[in-house]
């Protein structure tokens, strides 16, 4: 054979071995590699990140030669939704800022965003805001009337008659404890308890009793069956003066009744407002001497009507505005002061829930608040705020049975 037509042959041969080589790799990875360029510029269109789509996809991580580790897709999932929840907090301010009414549609679906990023307590947004309610308001030392911050001579100024005083003469300055009567202060776990009626089934009555310190707001039931979904554990209890009247005949006919009604709390505090309005004086008062009388376990605290108007002064500096703060936003706020661990429950001023399932505005009844009294929205907001901070916890649904 002439050199010459060997070379070519050999030639030939090489060529061949080549285009062979080449359609042994091409039908697996051309396919592949094209999928994943589409999924890619699919998903920079949306603003998801290629490395979650290649997570989402058997065939591409099959096929394509990984770029990084799993780690390395699962800190950058992370960081998406930490940057997710992170803007959340521009939602709120969006809608603190907005004029117009905002419906419950709007607040449903930012809560449903909330849900969506895990809660972390953050240290240092907790200090900050505490400091700032400490610097505004010091419940620790001003948040019930005690001997120590009311002097016997006192001029009471009432916390919304500002013009009404009333003088604490020693009648009056017995009725107080001598200092903050809070000897667990600083308290690890607090439970703040609302009344919602999202508390109805939600099974959160164990994890309630496991805290420290348990607030409630205007003697709700806790004996029964609902006890399983709000606790029974009382540590100290709010009174609307309003509840004596009308409920127990200021005390007259129905006292022994309120006496067997109490008795569910234990040895709590009952804290009353007695000096925000005249007329809650006296019937506040009036709760003060039938438990001495009675000798009951319960004692009568009061809010001191100096910490109830710099509270508000405080509050509305973010957009709270209304005639008076909810009970339930006061008592979370002292309990933020009071408290390195601050949970709500009961805390849902909507007519349902998240799954569209209607919820009475009481676990207990159906009775709405007088319009123009409160601004629930704004103060649910602001709560939203401490939640998303990492400031308190809020709880949306039911609890996790251990």
């Amino acid at each position: 054979m002439r050199p010459g037509v060997a070379l070519l042959g050999a030639l030939a041969s090489l060529l061949l071995l080549l285009l062979l080589r080449r359609m042994w790799w091409c039908p697996a990875d051309a396919p592949a590699r094209s999928r994943f360029v589409v999924e890619q510029s699919r998903e920079d269109a949306r603003g998801t990140p290629a490395a979650l789509s290649t997570l989402r996809s058997p065939a591409t991580r099959a096929t394509q030669a990984p770029r990084a580790t799993n780690s390395t897709y699962l800190n950058e999932k992370s960081l998406q939704l930490t940057e997710k929840c992170k803007s959340l907090q521009y939602g709120f301010e969006s809608l603190s800022n907005k004029t117009k009414r905002y419906s419950e549609r709007d607040y449903l679906q930012m809560i449903t965003n909330i849900q969506s990023c895990p809660w972390r307590r953050q240290a240092e947004e907790y200090e900050n805001f505490r400091a700032k309610l400490t610097s505004c308001c010091d419940a620790v030392q001003n948040f019930v009337v005690s001997q120590n911050n009311t002097p016997v001579g006192t001029n009471m100024t009432y916390e919304v008659e500002s013009k009404k005083q009333i003088p604490i003469r020693e009648n009056i300055f017995h009725m107080f404890p001598v200092s903050q009567p809070f000897v667990g202060y600083p308290y690890n776990h607090c439970a703040v308890v609302g009344n919602g009626g999202i508390l109805n089934k939600s099974l959160c009555g164990a994890e309630i009793d496991k805290s420290d310190f348990v607030f409630r707001c205007n003697l709700p039931p806790t004996t029964g069956d609902v006890s399983k979904d709000v606790g029974s554990k009382t540590n100290l209890v709010t009174v609307n003066p309003s509840i004596i009247t009308l409920k127990y005949g200021n005390l007259k006919e129905k006292k022994a009744v309120f006496l067997e009604d109490i008795t569910t709390y234990g040895d709590a505090f009952l804290l009353l407002p007695a000096f925000s309005f005249r007329a809650n004086t006296g019937a506040s008062f009036k709760v003060y001497y039938t438990l001495r009388e009675s000798k009951a376990r319960q004692k009568v605290l009061f809010f001191h009507p100096r910490y109830l108007k710099h509270l508000a002064l405080f509050w509305r500096t973010k957009g709270v505005t209304a005639y008076r703060l909810s009970t339930g936003l006061m008592i979370a706020s002292v309990a933020v002061e009071l408290c390195a661990n601050v949970k709500l429950y009961g805390f849902w001023p909507f007519s349902k829930t998240l799954e569209d399932t209607p919820v009475s505005h009481h676990y207990y009844d159906n009775t709405l608040p007088k319009r123009g009294f409160h601004q629930m929205p704004k103060e649910y907001n602001q709560i939203l705020q401490l939640h998303v901070k990492g400031i308190l916890k809020l709880q949306f649904s039911k609890c996790e049975i251990a």
